[in-house]
């Protein structure tokens, strides 16, 4: 309703928190008066002063007129209590703690004392918008509108309608997040709603890979940042966030979802758990911390061997041909490789192992090297139990001698940035196969709210449909794990020709 969305004027936040503040101070520069409520009134008083504080940085950095600054600071008005009473308002926001029963009471007092025609939303990050309104005896004026810390910076707002609201209301507050300057999604009232459902295909198979001894926690981060492209990688991420917050949230999608194999937690999150290794905040997680920074290891150096000769196999022995070739490394031309060289395969959705074994190669001296990313970043090398040491060695030496860095990984079904993607994709194609949101509101949830550099389902047509379904069918053949099996989104769309991006022609196409 873009007409509710220009006419509001005023919003009322409850509770003054972090989450409160920034949603005060987006409100406020904004345009609407902004009436800020604590059931602690030093906090109100503190709120204004910190928000005008805000403010005024904002304008010591050139980010702020001095005089759209005074307005704002004008537009905040402090009300003291959450009940005081209402004059006229439009949208009362509630950022309180997370915690079901003090929601629903707050919300069954302010039905009983707001205006009939205001909005009321919830801040909540992870309760049931349903499960709150059920308290209420009119819930169709309620829905989650569901902001992320640090407010002002995070351009996304989740609109969540409840299973009564109303259907005229997530239509208004995603026309009024707009007006903010934000950018809104349609989110479904499910478990994780729209950035945490999605966000959990990156972090439970780092999990599952860190579970089989795959890989490092450092060497999956570097992979995901140097071949993904991610900002941060998954271990990282759960060491910033707190490993205490993060399977606790892992572990309420999975049960909410009854059991759903693709959002599993594992072992290793509920270990660190009860050791209180959380990360960041403890000093201690998949990393060390001194002082709060990172301690990392250095990456890895060329053993002192006797160079070997390499042989590559397939499709990019030209193009990793070329790489070796310039870096001095004798690269070997014909059909199969010499007694003394080092094989190179780039599995794609296969292990290394079952790749030398279906081309009859040596497998003592084959090792895998995967293609993903075209080998212009990190180069992730793989390594199964039966390869010769030597000649393992010499070509983790020929490798480091191109001036690329270089992760050393178990063999697996898979390789990690594989992995890593597929898990990704599939979990997007999930929401958008549930008609939980629309892929274009999944791809820019993912891209907003956590930061990744395509969405899901952009990004997997961009790595191509098929080669997401092999890795995926390579994964489930591999380890029977149910987790792996693809989303009917995806086998679909592969079959059809159709990108992961659309819709396409739905029942009720045919029948509107």
């Amino acid at each position: 309703m873009a007409e509710w969305a220009r006419r509001a004027t005023t919003v009322r936040v409850v509770g003054t928190g972090a989450m409160g503040r920034g949603i005060a101070q987006l409100a406020a520069a904004g345009g609407l008066t902004v009436e800020l409520a604590d059931v602690r009134i030093e906090a109100v008083t503190s709120a204004v002063e910190y928000i005008g504080g805000m403010f005024d940085r904002l304008v010591s950095k050139g980010r702020m007129d001095a005089g759209d600054a005074a307005r704002a600071k004008e537009r905040l008005r402090p009300v003291g209590e959450p009940l005081t009473p209402f004059q006229e308002c439009d949208l009362v926001i509630e950022a309180v703690r997370e915690d079901l029963d003090t929601k629903r009471k707050l919300f069954a007092a302010l039905e009983g004392t707001c205006p009939e025609h205001t909005i009321l939303a919830t801040n909540t990050s992870s309760l049931s918008v349903t499960a709150i309104g059920a308290a209420l005896k009119d819930p169709s004026r309620l829905a989650g509108l569901h902001f992320f810390n640090p407010v002002p910076l995070m351009r996304l707002v989740e609109v969540i309608p409840g299973a009564r609201t109303a259907d005229w209301v997530p239509d208004a507050l995603a026309d009024l997040v707009r007006r903010l300057g934000h950018e809104p999604v349609v989110a479904p009232d499910a478990p994780g709603f729209l950035v945490n459902h999605a966000g959990r295909g990156l972090v439970t198979e780092a999990l599952q890979i860190l579970s089989e001894g795959a890989a490092e926690p450092v060497d999956i981060d570097r992979i995901a940042r140097d071949v993904l492209g991610l900002k941060m990688g998954p271990c990282e991420l759960l060491d910033l966030t707190g490993m205490d917050v993060s399977h606790s949230v892992m572990e309420s999608i999975w049960e909410g979802f009854y059991g759903e194999p693709r959002f599993r937690p594992s072992r290793i999150g509920r270990a660190r758990v009860d050791a209180g290794m959380f990360g960041r905040k403890t000093g201690e997680g998949f990393y060390e911390y001194v002082d709060g920074a990172k301690q990392e290891p250095p990456e890895v150096t060329a053993p002192v061997v006797e160079p070997r000769p390499v042989w590559v196999h397939g499709d990019v022995r030209e193009e990793l041909g070329a790489l070796l070739s310039t870096s001095g490394v004798e690269v070997e031309q014909g059909d199969e490789p010499s007694g003394q060289a080092i094989a190179l395969v780039a599995p794609f959705g296969q292990s290394t192992l079952g790749a030398a074994q279906a081309e009859g190669l040596p497998v003592e001296h084959t090792l895998g090297l995967d293609p993903f990313g075209g080998f212009f970043t990190r180069l992730t090398l793989s390594v199964h139990p039966g390869v010769d040491k030597t000649v393992g060695r010499a070509a983790l030496a020929a490798l480091v001698s191109t001036g690329r860095s270089v992760s050393v990984v178990r063999d697996a079904p898979a390789p990690v940035a594989q992995r890593l993607l597929a898990a990704i994709v599939n979990v997007g194609c999930g929401i958008a196969e549930q008609r939980l949101a629309r892929p274009e509101d999944v791809d820019t949830a993912v891209r907003l709210g956590l930061g990744y550099p395509r969405g899901p389902l952009e990004w997997g047509e961009q790595a191509g449909t098929e080669h997401v379904l092999a890795i995926l069918r390579g994964l489930h053949a591999a380890t029977g794990d149910p987790r792996y099996r693809p989303s009917g989104w995806l086998t679909e769309r592969a079959a059809l020709g159709l990108p992961l991006t659309e819709a396409g022609t739905a029942p009720s196409d045919l029948t509107s």
